[in-house]
């Protein structure tokens, strides 16, 4: 037999022994998990793209929106679906990486229950106030939580997400305990702050500028290291003296371990043509996202990038005297 013979028999052996499940995918909706609620910005991240990736895959990507317990219901949920392709999860920093520190018990293991896919943006945090909080900037701020901490509280989406761990990181930092309410959504936070209910919140950017031009809340600092081209003129957290407040949040996506590669494959190269597309890019710089570099998707970077990041969080989390849950 020749060589050429060889070879297509061996292509045509991979071929048949291919799980069933990659063969003529997908035949029917692909489901994208969304760890949080709507209006939250991984929902808005999730929306752009999944209407995109429906064109060009043939059948319709569902966004199904499944918060609580800070991202970690509707993670759980998608290590459990069925590795057959049509279940995917946009996870992001806290539920794949900061969640295995703050949970004693985590209900999954991003790394061994999972199987990345590509990973696809960063976004900025910010720290908000409602209106009627007598402070204009970081320092009033530390200054008012420290004489007025047990009448305070900050809202989260949840334990274990990151806006929690960011406003506990300022907490610290401050040297002030308030309390913590955790919400199922960024959603229903925000409209407590609205209404004065809610002292503080630390979210991304993204879902919070609707109110923020309405002015029916505050912004008083941004939380990564650099200020985000969303808020040019909102100084940073490190910029007004508090160089130990991180708050960015990576987002990619994963699926069930077990999902056949080529499936994997396929979901990559639809994810990077999305993400290319100039529409696309513009919609997502205008909710102050950035597009990973070609060089940072691929799922092999994304998967040691999880490691990386569960091991880097740990003692961080341990040092902001967030108790394990």
């Amino acid at each position: 037999m020749t060589f050429t013979r060889l070879l297509a028999a061996a292509v045509l052996a991979i071929i048949v022994s291919l799980p069933a499940a990659a063969q003529g995918w997908p035949a029917r909706h692909i489901t994208m998990i969304v760890t949080f609620g709507p209006g939250s910005g991984s929902d808005i991240i999730a929306r752009i793209l999944s209407a995109h990736m429906s064109e060009d895959l043939g059948q319709a990507v569902v966004v199904e929106n499944v918060g609580g317990a800070g991202g970690t219901i509707g993670a759980a949920r998608a290590a459990k679906a069925d590795p057959d392709g049509y279940t995917i999860v946009l996870g992001g920093i806290d539920t794949f990486a900061q969640s295995q520190s703050l949970y004693k018990n985590p209900p999954y293991n991003p790394v061994t229950d999972f199987v990345p896919i590509l990973l696809v943006a960063e976004q900025p945090m910010v720290l908000l106030a409602r209106n009627g909080l007598p402070v204009a900037n970081m320092k009033e701020l530390a200054a008012y939580m420290l004489a007025n901490a047990d009448k305070m509280q900050f809202g989260s989406s949840g334990l274990g997400s990151a806006p929690h761990l960011a406003c506990s990181q300022l907490a610290v930092s401050v040297g002030a305990k308030i309390a913590h309410v955790p919400y199922r959504g960024s959603a229903p936070a925000l409209q407590d702050m609205v209404a004065g209910n809610l002292d503080l919140y630390c979210p991304l950017a993204a879902g919070a500028m609707p109110l923020l031009e309405a002015k029916s809340i505050k912004a008083l600092a941004v939380l990564t290291q650099e200020r985000s081209p969303l808020l040019p003129g909102l100084p940073t957290a490190r910029e007004q003296g508090f160089p130990d407040i991180d708050g960015y949040y990576w987002m990619g996506f994963l699926a069930p371990k077990g999902t056949p590669q080529p499936i994997i494959a396929r979901l990559a190269q639809s994810l990077n043509k999305t993400l290319d597309l100039p529409a696309v890019e513009a919609r997502l710089r205008d909710t102050g996202t950035t597009i990973m570099p070609p060089q940072r998707r691929p799922a092999a970077y994304f998967g040691k990038y999880v490691v990386d990041e569960i091991a880097k969080w740990g003692p961080i989390i341990k040092a902001s005297g967030v108790v394990p849950n």
